[in-house]
C-alpha cells in the first residue's frame, strides 16, 4: 500500500533498472523533470511539486532512490556508489521512452543530480540543486576531510561511516528519530546557535539524538506525513540509505577524470540561509561563474532550513517553473 497523496493522479510504478527495480510516481504530461530527493527521505518529498509542475505542462516524475522506499536495496555497499546511481537515472530516462530530461535534486539527490548532468550532458540537458551547492569533484579524500572537522566533537558524516553504528541509533524508534532529525534541520525548530550543534555528536559514547530538539514538530511536517517516512524506514531499515555516507571515498575515486569539471547546461540552485549545507558550501557558490557557467539563476530564500521544497513548497514552486518556462525546449 502506498501513502497517502495530496492529488489522485499520481501513477505508481516500477521499472527495470541496475538497481534492480525503480520505483517511480508519475504526474502530468510534457517535458520529463525527474526529482531525486535525499537522506532520509523519499519519492514523498516532492509531494507539493509533483501536482505543480504537472499543471504547468511537465511530465514530473519522483523515484525512491536505491536503498530506499519501494526501489531495490542491494547488499553490497559498493551498489550505493554515485556510478550506480547515475545509471539508475539514465535507466529511468530510457525506460519512459524519453531520450533527455530536466534533472532536479535536493540533498543528497542534488549530489546525484549533479554528477548526472556531468556525466551525461546528452540525457540530462539541465539540472537543479535545491541546498547542496555544485562543487566539482576533487580534493582531499572526503573521509579524511571529516574526520578532522569539530575537533572533540565527531561530525555526522563520519559518525555514519562505520556499518551497524547509526543503525542501532535510529531502529529501535525510527518514528522519533526522523521526528529529531526533521525538526533539528527546520527553520522554526532547529536548535538556536547557544545550543549544541546537531551535526555534530560527541566522541565519547554521543548519539546525534542527543542535539535534537524536544517537543513539537516543524510546521511544515503533520503526523501524516512522518507516518509516511517512518513507516518506509521502519519497513526497509536504514542501511540502504546511510550507504550513500560509506560509499563517499569510492566516489572520489571513480570520479577522478572529472576532478575539477564543470557542469555546463543551464542550471538552477536555490539553498536556505538557515541551511548549513549551504552555509557551509559559501565558497562553491561564489565559484559558481567557473563551476556552473550555465547558471541561469541562484537563490537564497531567507529564514528557510533545509528542507526547501516542504518548508516553503510554493516559493520552490515558482523558482522551479519559472526557470523551467525559461529553458530551450526539447527537440
Amino acid at each position: 500500500m502506498h501513502p497517502p497523496t495530496p492529488s489522485t493522479h499520481l501513477r505508481h510504478r516500477t521499472i527495470e533498472a541496475p538497481a534492480g527495480r525503480l520505483h517511480l510516481v508519475e504526474q502530468g504530461t510534457g517535458p520529463l523533470v525527474v526529482l531525486v530527493h535525499g537522506f532520509p527521505e523519499s519519492w514523498y518529498s516532492w509531494r507539493h511539486q509533483l501536482p505543480a509542475l504537472a499543471a504547468a505542462g511537465y511530465r514530473a516524475v519522483a523515484l525512491d532512490v536505491r536503498g530506499y522506499g519501494h526501489s531495490s536495496k542491494p547488499t553490497a555497499m559498493d551498489e550505493y556508489r554515485m556510478l550506480a546511481l547515475v545509471e539508475d537515472n539514465l535507466a529511468l530516462v530510457h525506460a519512459l521512452g524519453e531520450e533527455t530530461a530536466v534533472i532536479i535534486g535536493h540533498d543528497w539527490g542534488a549530489n546525484i543530480a549533479a554528477t548526472s548532468a556531468l556525466l551525461h550532458p546528452e540525457v540530462f540537458r539541465a539540472v537543479g540543486l535545491l541546498s547542496v551547492p555544485y562543487a566539482p569533484p576533487g580534493g582531499p579524500r572526503p573521509t579524511d576531510v571529516f574526520a578532522h572537522m569539530g575537533g572533540d566533537q565527531e561530525f555526522y558524516v563520519s559518525y555514519f561511516q562505520e556499518p551497524g553504528r547509526a543503525e542501532a541509533e535510529i531502529e529501535p524508534d525510527v518514528r522519533g528519530w526522523l521526528a529529531g532529525f526533521y525538526a533539528a534541520l527546520s527553520a522554526d525548530t532547529m536548535p538556536t546557535q547557544s545550543e549544541p550543534d546537531p551535526h555534530f555528536v560527541n566522541r565519547t559514547g554521543g548519539q546525534l539524538r542527543d542535539r535534537f530538539p524536544d517537543g513539537r514538530l516543524p510546521s511544515w511536517l503533520t503526523e501524516a506525513d512522518l507516518d509516511v517516512y517512518a513507516g518506509e524506514f521502519e519497513r526497509t531499515g536504514m542501511t540502504g540509505a546511510l550507504n550513500r555516507y560509506r560509499s563517499m571515498d569510492r566516489d572520489w575515486k571513480d570520479l577522478t577524470p572529472y576532478n575539477g569539471a564543470p557542469i555546463t547546461q543551464p542550471s538552477l540552485f536555490i539553498g536556505g540561509s538557515l541551511d548549513a549545507s549551504t552555509t557551509w558550501m559559501a565558497d562553491a557558490i561564489d565559484a559558481y561563474p567557473t563551476t556552473l557557467p550555465g547558471l541561469v539563476s541562484s537563490h537564497i530564500l531567507d529564514g528557510c532550513g533545509h528542507w526547501l521544497q516542504q518548508e516553503r513548497p510554493d516559493d520552490v514552486n515558482q523558482l522551479l517553473i519559472g526557470w523551467l518556462d525559461a529553458l530551450a525546449p526539447t527537440a
